[in-house]
């Protein structure tokens, strides 16, 4: 009989369930900061050090969003974006990248993507207007530039601030929940 390749414990059944509840808690907080957020570095965090069960925590995390806030455009952003993000640094993870610059470099880009992001989905796919799109694109990133240096400098220093103490916290934690060596 063919062992799965990846299955999920209790314990990873757990752990998933606090890391998006985590999440949630920390998105809530820090709800009255625009742009201000720790879900970035928690999600890098959980990807990096926890793989997929930080990858379905994304997931869980953007249904209780759509369970808080409703659903609307931001959604589809949410549904591409965390998940992208945890599975990013859950690679960066397995390849060993460590270096506290490269992966500040890499939430920097990530951020940066994210505004991109979401003008994108807000004047693509739901404004319903194709004509000009590019100058309308333009104008509804620029609105919002201001929003989108603040997340990109907070997640900067976030990152170069806490990644590497919560990495080593959150691979203490890991060796305590999987006695068996398992993970």
């Amino acid at each position: 009989m063919n062992k799965p390749r990846f299955s999920f414990s209790v314990t990873d059944v757990a752990l998933t369930g606090v890391m998006a509840a985590t999440l949630e808690a920390v998105k809530l907080a820090l709800s009255a900061l625009p742009n201000i957020e720790l879900v970035s570095l928690l999600l890098a965090l959980y990807g990096y050090v926890f793989g997929p069960c930080g990858v379905l925590a994304s997931v869980i995390f953007v249904v209780a969003e759509m369970l808080i806030w409703g659903i609307n455009t931001w959604v589809i952003s949410y549904l591409i974006y965390w998940p992208l993000l945890a599975v990013t640094f859950w690679l960066l993870g397995k390849k060993g990248i460590s270096n506290r610059f490269v992966l500040t470099g890499i939430i920097m880009v990530m951020t940066f993507g994210f505004g991109i992001l979401t003008s994108l989905v807000d004047v693509g796919l739901f404004s319903g207007y194709w004509n000009n799109f590019f100058k309308r694109f333009s104008i509804y990133y620029l609105r919002g530039v201001w929003f989108y240096v603040t997340h990109i400098v907070s997640n900067a220093v976030v990152f170069i601030t806490l990644f590497k103490p919560l990495e080593s916290l959150f691979r203490k934690l890991k060796r305590q929940f999987y006695k068996s060596g398992r993970k």
